[in-house]
């Protein structure tokens, strides 16, 4: 009586139980729930012509759109493996991708089929380029071939334990590697969220999130489960996503913190006339408190932190709220948000665990790596024995993450185990840093790391974005620093930059900055 524990089941079940409800905006351009399947559906036959079949990869280089979404479901459900690619990456980064991955299709918004074509002739296994919203020379254009295929597939029995996806890191400091995820690993995290994070049919879900980014935090399939609507939004644009939340009456959406912190810098007349209430779910790096007490604060809408990692399908923990949280401060409960809190209920086991292998006491001082084991972990990196043994050969995924447990069980990261700054050999994490930074009224957005120091071996510094006519000086927030933080985690120095460097996922590049010190003007 068994079967598969896969997203494709909600796919079923939203097909019979809101199949005229709306299911996805895409600009002007609308379709119910029957309408959509229909599409996926004969785009997964117009797959099987073109002679894909299970365990068969294809791949997708597009932004937040309809055909995006379709992806998620017509790949599935005959089988094969969906390869959803970065599409801020370079040429050459499609290139190892799409070969590493073993890509017989390769599916390509405006404007990446010119990049394609210009890589073409390095590409060694994809045999067929499909056009994704307009037709091309050289290219098999996605309506044509959906309009000519059968009106639905022939779907193959899927296991649980296949593989759905395979998503690629974002690789900032070597060649990325390439996550797989099972159709267990999807449906646990799906299921998961919904227990923690409750939806329904009447719920809009505005697209702020790659959906190349862990398969957009698994949403793809969590909306459809409950049978809500999906708004696409290319990019994030702040004016953009505030004009969509009201005129399509957005009540979710899930950014990480520098998409966060953008709403919240945004000028007043983009957020005027906001709906209050809008529920907001971040992650894929550690928030700020000051950046969640803006957004609740300033906008009205409620954040609820969750933590994972790509190779965690993505979520195994979530900031639990209990009820004796509501009578703390604005400040505090903002504090206690900004923590990464407990284990899903479906995700598995998470540990904090010091160098000698011990838990770390629940004293939220204790550092140690956080390490988790259970249905959400990868099944390993894909062409990569020793990188997959490197991270969980010992039976637990060994996450990189530097994190302390306080006594209420919440476990917080204090940093990346790489970016921990050793100086005069005390450990000072930059995390902390950089959030008493943000709240000085004059920091946009910050980013500390360690630089050489002939004295100290190493010493904090802070990269500054400021606000939008805000000024400060150096010494100013130097001075800031010291009032609020043990002086020696005070930053040396200062840089002031327009910008800082990103991942398409919002993460900062803290190894661009240490490497680029020198073309920076520092005070």
């Amino acid at each position: 009586m068994e079967t598969a524990l896969t997203p494709l089941d909600f796919m079923r079940r939203a097909r019979s139980l809101y199949g005229a409800r709306p299911a996805v905006v895409d600009g002007d351009r609308r379709w119910t729930y029957a309408q959509f399947f229909e599409r996926c559906d004969r785009w997964a036959a117009a797959l099987q012509r073109l002679g894909i079949s299970a365990g068969d990869r294809v791949a997708y280089i597009a932004p937040n759109t309809h055909v995006q979404l379709e992806s998620f479901y017509a790949v599935p459900q005959i089988g094969a493996v969906l390869v959803p690619i970065n599409y801020r990456l370079s040429p050459e980064e499609f290139v190892y991708i799409l070969n590493h991955s073993g890509a017989r299709v390769v599916c390509a918004a405006e404007p990446h089929t010119a990049q394609i074509d210009a890589v073409r002739a390095e590409l060694r296994t994809v045999e067929h380029f499909v056009a994704l919203e307009e037709p091309r020379p050289g290219w098999i254009d996605l309506e044509t071939a959906r309009r000519e295929a059968p009106s639905s597939p022939s779907c193959p029995p899927v296991s649980e334990r296949s593989l759905l996806s395979i998503n690629y890191t974002s690789g900032t400091t070597s060649r990325p590697k390439g996550v797989m995820i099972t159709h267990r690993n999807a449906w646990m995290n799906t299921v998961g969220t919904l227990v923690h994070i409750h939806m329904t049919p009447s719920d809009r879900y505005l697209w702020t999130l790659p959906m190349f980014h862990a398969n957009g935090w698994t949403f793809t399939w969590t909306v459809t489960a409950v049978g809500g609507t999906h708004i696409c939004l290319r990019r994030p644009d702040p004016g953009q996503v505030f004009d969509l939340v009201r005129r399509e009456g957005i009540t979710m959406l899930c950014a990480a913190p520098t998409v966060l912190i953008a709403l919240a810098h945004a000028p007043a007349d983009l957020r005027a006339g906001l709906q209050r209430g809008v529920r907001v779910l971040t992650a894929g790096a550690p928030p700020a408190a000051a950046t969640i007490e803006a957004i609740e604060e300033g906008l009205g809408w409620t954040v609820t932190h969750l933590y994972g990692l790509t190779e965690t399908a993505p979520f195994i923990s979530i900031c639990e709220w209990r009820p004796d949280h509501d009578a703390c401060s604005p400040a505090d409960r903002s504090a206690i948000k900004a923590r990464q809190g407990v284990e899903l209920i479906t995700s598995g086991e998470l540990k904090v665990l010091a160098e000698d292998g011990e838990e770390v006491p629940h004293d939220g001082v204790s550092i140690g790596e956080i390490v988790v084991r259970g249905n959400v972990v990868m099944e390993g990196y894909y062409a990569d024995p020793d990188a997959t043994r490197a991270c969980m050969g010992d039976g637990w995924f060994r996450s990189g993450d530097a994190a302390v447990v306080h006594p209420d069980g919440y476990c917080e990261i204090r940093d990346r185990l790489k970016d921990v700054i050793i100086s005069g050999g005390e450990n000072i994490s930059s995390v902390e840093v950089e959030a008493m930074l943000l709240r000085h009224p004059a920091v946009q957005e910050v980013a500390v790391v360690g630089l050489p120091d002939a004295k100290w071996g190493e010493a904090p510094h802070a990269f500054v974005v400021l606000a939008n006519g805000a000024t400060v000086s150096a010494e100013g927030l130097r001075d800031f620093s010291r009032a609020h933080l043990a002086h020696f985690k005070t930053p040396h120095s200062f840089t002031f930059v327009p910008e800082l460097p990103k991942t398409a996922t919002g993460k900062i590049q803290k190894y661009v900055l240490r490497g680029g010190r020198g073309n920076m003007a520092t005070q």
